[in-house]
């Protein structure tokens, strides 16, 4: 199970990663499905996200300790660059030996790391079918990835929008794909 987790993670990063990486200079401040976020916005979020990994998983620290250390920029002159660096903590985070069996620290109390990975995994899936909609990129994700997603969302799909970070879910059209059904729960129109 460990492995397979890592392999999505992996599988997550790098389709995101391939986006960044077709980021345009000139596309850095269009407008994605994410109404408040640039391009530059979107990419500086899901690189926070994964630079929280290392000290939540591999230091221990809490939220709290971690404070306003990653907020702001985090991309820099070379956005590229601070995503590869910050993939590449996440992944080395959650391959050590034993850290998907470690509890750690979040905003919303303990978790298992194996399931902060999955969630993490599932976010980056989803935050690249933003990116290829805001760069005009392919937005078809592997049908694996939205089929593991599909699964980590489900439980909580309701309660998402009551967080604010998320809009309402909007209704799946019968006979709708995955990536579609996954987006909708998302309040994302594939």
């Amino acid at each position: 199970m460990a492995d397979a987790l890592l392999e999505r993670h992996a599988q997550a990063l790098k389709l995101f990663g391939d986006l960044v990486h077709a980021v345009g200079p000139d596309q850095w401040g269009d407008a994605t499905p994410c109404t408040e976020w640039t391009v530059r916005d979107l990419v500086n979020h899901v690189t926070g996200e994964q630079m929280w990994i290392p000290p939540l998983v591999t230091e221990g620290l809490t939220v709290a300790e971690v404070g306003g250390a990653l907020d702001g920029d985090l991309l820099g002159e070379d956005p590229s660059d601070a995503w590869d660096r910050a993939a590449a903590g996440s992944a080395a985070a959650f391959a050590a030996p034993g850290a998907l069996e470690k509890t750690v620290q979040l905003s919303y109390g303990p978790a298992k790391a194996a399931a902060y990975c999955s969630e993490l995994t599932a976010d980056a899936a989803v935050h690249a079918w933003d990116l290829a909609r805001g760069i005009g990129a392919d937005d078809r994700l592997p049908a694996d990835l939205v089929e593991y997603s599909l699964k980590e969302v489900m439980p909580y799909a309701d309660g998402l929008a009551a967080s604010g970070m998320f809009a309402e879910p909007l209704d799946i059209p019968p006979g709708a794909d995955a990536q579609t059904r996954l987006l909708a729960l998302l309040g994302r129109k594939g």
